[in-house]
């Protein structure tokens, strides 16, 4: 007879066994006698605490006889209020008094105690004041706060639902308060099992066949022969991390009723840190502080400045004077921080276990998609490295730039109108040769090698989130509905509506409301993508300015190269402009999000995140799409030149093409503001603690702080959550993927700058932020999509920026069509002989006026002037726009189709972890049944019954 998971849940929960451990077989003596341990056979109850203390009281004096018969009675009428709240209730104005009497309750002599009591007596800012109640959380507030009824609600309903607080005042400032928050084993137990935490109860067992059988003992034999060779300098052995959780087991949802299917060694270290402050915070969003359906939840509270702060506490300090080798890690924070934060450590693949259970499956997610994005940009590095070698190395063989810088009675036409002068075509061979580095035979095998590098990234990144939503036990994790933001409450408190998923009633955003909302933010967007073109705009005209000035400045270097300069300032400029204008978006951002109203926090977020990606990326690229496919494109030729408001002529391209331009610009950009993030990231949090410790340091009380002040006085993490962190990298991928075909270094600048990234990210999470709420996730949210419409934008503008920026096409048509190689089928650099002279077109100088004799040439395939129809398009000029669109096309369609071709060839899961998966839901049913099984019949053997006389 078979019974499924459902049946055994429905069941009524059974009386305790003798064998097995239950909340309720936890007598009040022992929960008083062993509050660290869970005893799986316990004998009968001994003797109380209160006599033993009673009976040490006896043998000492008068005097402290008195006192241990005052801490006699205190622990009996503990020990009678197990299961109630045990904790007695402070007044914010505590006395002293009080508090020594409780201090003077848990003194016990050092050489009765135990090596675990030592230990907790070593480190106790972890603890309350009796050195057994460990801080699961800490609330911040001001004495001289108006909101005292709203706290005491709180806080008396806190207890009620069964947390133990204690208040302690702090030590460099005597209006903060801080209360110290515990969770007892009840509640644990009560709170795991109705926000559905999964826990181990039993090792996993992969292989069942022969086949995975063998090979298991050839897995076996690989890791023997490993031994053998010298350890990856990259890969953290377990030696260096003794403490990382054993993901081995197979894990359940959480019953009370059931207690005794799970692996329970240790009450204390069952449930990790994480999974306490967890549901801590669950309690706290979870309870009233005044009468109503809505007024409830630490988040509310923290708005309207009852509270100032609120945070689960470090695990001590992250440093220690003790070697990690020698004398182990002091506590996680430590061993992250050597193993994982430490400079030493960049070349180390990250400890994402430890990572997830220091700081939660959201943060690990981030630094799991972060360290693969670095890990994948190996690949795409090294060949936009060796693209560009291979213009370094064919940079003096190639014909294009022989002819240029042979070219010493060629001379090109003005490219101002009032200051420059007519120049040899050769003075040009400089700016010829670096173009070379980027323009090359490699260019379009590294933009379609770039298109494909995107899709497989993605999809091996779904790969890579699977394994690790397996390992980490999320697989059938479904998030909780979310709490409705306390704004909404207040805009929308009038209307209500049940809600579909929690069957409660809650606040309803009209539609026709949240539609003018969303229009008025929609066209809000609009109108800073328009400042966003305007500064573009201002940029143009500043580049037409200067153009004149620098053509006719004084010093001859800076007239020689006066493009270049003109080029380098407009840039320099741009990125200020840049720089300034993220701020306000920031501001606009922030404002036209809470004009939406969105109703969860996620949906706040999600909004955020997009509005601040399109802010930012229309910011960052408008000024590089300008000259990719605008600057030189509508100038007019010689002559008939256009001009901008009658008075600017329009800027042309260099005689050797504008991609030297894309160039400098998108370094500039892209190595300036990654080093400004990388400054402010770090550079603000280590100026604000350094300060904070500085104004500590001038207190006269200066004493070692307890770790809840410690980690007060450090910066809070981002208001946003990471949603500043993956914005940075997102956008460093537009650079690496959209106009890569122009800078094929960028991969490399983008690995280089990750390596730091990630440490730079690692020290300011351990060392300079208040620990973060260790919250939950599967995937990375809205970033994926946006990651994914950023691979195909960059099929498209690589497309445009080959066939129309760069000078692939004009040269591969002239090289089949008009070269000394016509019609033979084939390209080498023998076969563009003669292309320069055929890209420049003549312009009689005569035609400017008197004072004005000759031939000047200029970038353009227009007919001379000594022609029937002088200045008009040539044959070649349609040929090579006819080219120029047939491969945006085909390029196109190729690469797409190869993407989707990819993207189909590999799953979201891999198929031996779907199977696993799929087994393992089979194994759990059964296992939890057999253990259900022997339970009754332990049962009924301790009652004398026989199993074959009743069937469950």
């Amino acid at each position: 007879m078979n019974m499924n998971k459902n049946e055994i849940q429905k069941e009524q929960p059974l009386k305790p066994s003798r064998s097995q451990t239950h909340p309720q077989n936890l007598s009040k003596h022992s929960s008083c006698n062993f509050p660290n341990q869970i005893q799986p056979q316990p004998s009968s109850p001994g003797p109380s605490a209160a006599h033993k203390i009673a009976d040490h009281g006896r043998k000492m004096d008068k005097i402290e006889s008195n006192l241990y018969k005052l801490s006699s009675s205190a622990i009996s009428d503990s020990c009678l209020d197990v299961g109630k709240d045990s904790y007695v209730e402070e007044s914010e104005h505590g006395t002293d008094e009080a508090q020594l009497i409780k201090a003077k309750v848990t003194i016990r002599k050092p050489e009765t105690m135990t090596k675990k009591e030592k230990k907790v007596a070593a480190t106790p800012s972890l603890f309350f004041k009796d050195g057994k109640k460990r801080i699961d959380y800490i609330l911040v507030y001001k004495k001289s706060s108006l909101q005292v009824e709203r706290r005491s609600t709180f806080e008396r309903n806190l207890r009620e639902e069964g947390l133990m607080l204690e208040r302690e005042q702090s030590i460099t400032n005597s209006d903060i308060m801080f209360v110290k928050i515990h969770c007892p084993w009840d509640t644990l137990c009560k709170y795991a099992e109705r926000m559905n935490i999964r826990m181990p109860f039993r090792k996993k067992c992969y292989y069942t066949d022969w086949k995975n059988r063998t090979l298991n003992s050839l897995y076996r034999k690989t890791i023997q022969l490993r031994s053998w060779l010298p350890k990856n300098p990259m890969q953290l052995d377990k030696e260096a991390l003794p403490d990382l959780e054993e993901t081995d087991c197979y894990t359940a949802p959480f019953s009370q009723a059931r207690m005794h299917h799970f692996t329970i060694t240790n009450k204390d270290t069952f449930f990790n840190n994480s999974t306490r402050s967890r549901i801590v915070h669950h309690v706290l969003q979870r309870t009233q502080y005044e009468d109503g359906k809505t007024k409830m939840g630490i988040n509310k509270l923290l708005n309207n400045g009852t509270y100032e702060a609120s945070f689960p506490p470090h695990e001590g300090s992250y440093q220690s004077r003790h070697p990690i080798k020698t004398h182990g890690a002091k506590n996680h924070r430590h061993l992250l921080y050597m193993r994982w934060a430490c400079w030493g450590m960049w070349y180390k693949y990250q400890p994402l276990d430890l990572i997830r259970r220091y700081f939660g499956e959201k943060i690990g997610l981030y630094f799991a998609w972060l360290g693969w994005y670095t890990g994948m940009l190996i690949p795409a590095a090294f060949v936009g490295l060796f693209v560009f070698l291979y213009g370094v190395f064919t940079m003096h063989s190639s014909q294009v730039s022989k002819e240029i810088c042979q070219a010493t009675e060629i001379l090109m036409c003005p490219m101002c109108e009032r200051n420059c002068m007519l120049q040899k075509l050769n003075e040009s061979c400089i700016y010829a040769k670096v173009t070379h580095l980027f323009d090359n035979g490699g260019t379009v095998f590294f933009a379609i090698f770039m298109a494909i590098w995107a899709t497989v990234f993605l999809e091996f990144w779904k790969r890579r989130r699977a394994v690790l939503t397996y390992d980490w036990d999320l697989i059938d994790w479904e998030e909780e509905e979310e709490n409705v933001r306390p704004q909404f409450e207040r805009k929308y408190a009038q209307v209500e509506r049940v809600n579909p998923i929690t069957g409660k009633p809650e606040p309803y955003q009209p539609f026709m409301d949240k539609l003018v909302r969303l229009m008025i933010s929609i066209l809000g967007i609009f109108l800073m993508i328009s400042l966003v073109l305007t500064t573009v705009f201002a940029v143009v005209v500043y580049r037409l300015v200067a153009m004149e000035h620098f053509a006719s400045f004084k010093w001859y270097f800076v007239k020689k190269y006066w493009q270049f300069a003109t080029s380098g300032t407009g840039v320099c400029i741009n990125f200020v402009i840049i720089m300034f204008l993220n701020v306000v978006y920031e501001k606009v951002a922030y404002f036209l999000t809470n004009l939406e109203q969105p109703r969860t926090e996620l949906e706040w977020e999600n909004s955020y995140a997009l509005k601040m990606f399109l802010f930012q990326f229309v910011n960052l690229n408008s000024s590089i799409f300008y000259i990719a496919f605008f600057l030189g494109r509508f100038s007019g030729r010689p002559g008939k030149y256009n001009k901008l408001f009658d008075r600017w002529r329009l800027e042309e391209c260099h005689p050797s093409g504008c991609l030297i331009d894309l160039c400098l610009q998108m370094s500039v950009i892209m190595v300036l503001k990654q080093t400004w993030n990388n400054f402010m990231e770090l550079g603000y949090p280590l100026f604000h603690n350094w300060w904070t410790q500085h104004k500590i340091k001038r207190n006269e009380q200066v004493m070692k702080l307890p770790q809840w002040e410690k980690d007060w006085n450090l910066q809070p993490m981002n208001l946003h959550g990471l949603i500043d962190e993956y914005l940075e990298m997102v956008l460093q991928f537009g650079f690496v993927t959209i106009f890569v075909a122009a800078f094929p270094l960028a991969p490399l600048l983008a690995l280089m700058n990750n390596i730091i990234e990630i440490r730079l990210d690692a020290y300011k999470f351990v060392t300079q932020w208040r620990r973060p709420l260790p919250a939950r996730a599967t995937n990375i949210g809205i970033w994926y999509g946006i990651l994914e419409g950023i691979g195909v934008l960059a099929v498209i503008t690589n497309a445009f920026v080959i066939a129309i920026t760069s000078d692939y096409i004009p040269r591969f048509v002239y090289a089949f069509r008009y070269g000394p190689c016509k019609g033979q089928g084939y390209s080498q650099e023998r076969c563009l002989k003669g292309y320069v002279n055929s890209s420049l077109s003549v312009f009689d100088l005569s035609e400017l006026g008197p004072g004005h004799s000759g031939y000047c040439r200029y970038r353009d395939y227009r007919a001379p002037p000594w022609s029937s129809h002088p200045y008009e398009l040539t044959l070649q000029f349609w040929h090579v726009l006819a080219a120029r669109l047939a491969f945006i096309i085909v390029f196109e369609h190729l690469v797409f189709g190869i993407k989707s071709f990819i993207a189909y060839l590999i799953p979201d899961m891999p198929k031996d972890l779907s199977d696993r998966v799929r087994r393992e839901k089979y194994l759990v049913q059964e296992m939890m049944y057999d253990a259900e099984l022997e339970h009754l019949q332990k049962q009924r053997k301790c009652h004398g019954k026989q199993y074959h006389q009743e069937w469950p």
